[in-house]
């Protein structure tokens, strides 16, 4: 049965999803001020800071300012993911390099057996989450619809200010969600329509580098808005 108003096709059900999903991340981000962007709820945080400031082996970024990131590995709640693409064919020697990990370590990641133990990762600010995001939609679009040249880490110039990154994050968003909008079925089975440098897209149907596209942005922002719960509560 048709609902009005309710798609059903498979590109049609993930639009509308992220369409929803970015409709309460902008409500939730409202009043969003440089003081709770930057917070940082324990000590240790990943974040974004200037570049003389940096605690992180790669932090990266074109600027002034720069965003933590640490050594290279495969979180536990991506295991799952590994093991599904070794199923499918991938080499291991692959996985490593999409991971930028040593073919023991996805070896390990493949013998593991029971639920993994939780990671022991930093925690993130809501800077550093957004710019991550950042990242990812500018580089993918790069990547998918652009040049193909532009390294993705060198594609954002970050800024400390919350009112700036927001005035330029969500015109990338909408780039994105509109160009994707427009792909015919052929294109959304198409392997390698992407070809982001990081990670596995180059060997995904596109329809599968999109699913984990909305599942970045949704399973960031719902942390973003507990954050902004945090501090308000602090």
């Amino acid at each position: 049965m048709e609902v009005p108003g309710v798609r059903t096709d498979r590109l049609g059900v993930l639009i509308d999803q992220f369409d929803r999903a970015k409709e309460m991340a902008q409500v939730r981000l409202t009043g969003l001020g440089d003081e709770e962007y930057l917070w940082e709820p324990v000590p240790g945080c990943w974040s974004l800071r200037r570049r003389s400031e940096a605690t992180t082996p790669r932090a990266f970024g074109p600027g002034e300012w720069v965003l933590d990131l640490g050594a290279p590995d495969i979180p536990a709640n991506e295991y799952d993911e590994i093991a599904r693409q070794a199923a499918s064919g991938m080499s291991v020697a692959k996985i490593a390099e999409d991971w930028s990990v040593s073919v023991e370590r996805v070896q390990d990641v493949l013998d593991h057996t029971g639920t993994p133990e939780p990671d022991k990762t930093a925690v993130t600010t809501i800077a550093w989450r957004l710019a991550h995001l950042h990242v990812q939609f500018a580089g993918q679009w790069e990547w998918t619809f652009g040049d193909r040249r532009q390294d993705p880490k060198l594609m954002v110039d970050f800024t400390p200010s919350a009112a700036l990154t927001l005035e330029r994050f969500w015109p990338l968003v909408d780039r994105w969600r509109d160009r994707v909008a427009a792909l015919t079925d052929e294109e959304l089975d198409t392997v390698g329509l992407s070809q982001y440098p990081y990670g596995s897209d180059p060997d995904e149907p596109f329809i599968s580098v999109l699913s984990g596209s909305s599942l970045e942005f949704i399973h960031h922002m719902a942390e973003i808005a507990l954050l902004r719960d945090l501090y308000a509560a602090r």
